[in-house]
């Protein structure tokens, strides 16, 4: 996280989100697969196993993560397009969704926010214990009580976090607010409105001419929406 100001001065919080390229690796579509859908590939990974390999053969690029997302009009879209973080703008509101941070097991205070008991009455030995958890009349605990257990490494979607600016050449985008996950978590990026493609054809003709580097997924637009998995990163 890091911190913007506006135009009067307040101090913005916000997280800086690595957001493409993300590249398009195969195309699902209704007469042949019984829907439409489009697979983005983002990230950079040096070795690939054979059947990566020829996934990706058209792509030129060792992409770490592939992610599906159904669209309605899959025509725009065909193998090789790039989609960068310029499909936002500032102002969009979007919804942010990640694994959340793991914690381990935990007891009952820090995973559900129990009070404890007291410190006096021969207490010492039970301030952060959970007390009686069993019902007297059906003479067992009962399923879904509050106990100790694995806190955290949970999909989370944070939504309606604005969107204060956006540095295409970079690709990062700053989200006002925290999100979930660890710095490096891969986060899919969903914000309503129309997605265009800038510059396509440059993209192209530069994908042969420069050697792969590797980058990430974004979008999905199902439902008019302009979707973006993301990696988190820290501002440079």
């Amino acid at each position: 996280m890091t911190q913007k100001y506006s135009e009067d001065g307040t101090v913005i919080p916000v997280t800086a989100i690595k957001a493409g390229p993300c590249f398009v690796t195969q195309m699902k579509k209704t007469d042949i697969d019984g829907y439409a859908a489009v697979q983005l590939g983002f990230g950079s990974k040096k070795n690939l196993k054979k059947p990566q390999q020829g996934h990706l053969k058209n792509i030129s690029k060792n992409l770490r993560w592939l992610k599906e997302f159904k669209i309605d009009n899959p025509d725009n879209l065909k193998v090789g397009d790039a989609l960068t973080a310029s499909v936002f703008s500032p102002g969009d509101q979007v919804n942010v969704t990640g694994i959340s941070k793991g914690k381990g097991f935990q007891g009952v205070i820090k995973r559900w926010g129990f009070h404890g008991a007291n410190k006096t009455h021969g207490t010492k030995d039970q301030i952060r214990m959970p007390g009686s958890s069993g019902a007297t009349g059906p003479q067992h605990v009962l399923k879904g009580t509050k106990k100790p257990g694995r806190m955290g490494g949970d999909q989370i979607t944070v939504k309606n976090l604005e969107i204060i600016e956006v540095d295409p050449e970079k690709n990062i985008l700053y989200v006002k607010g925290a999100i979930p996950g660890f710095a490096g978590n891969l986060l899919w990026i969903k914000g309503k409105g129309e997605l265009k493609l800038e510059n396509t054809e440059d993209t192209k003709t530069q994908k042969h001419e420069n050697p792969p580097t590797g980058d990430h997924p974004q979008g999905d637009t199902e439902n008019a929406e302009k979707p973006a998995e993301a990696e988190s990163a820290k501002p440079e």
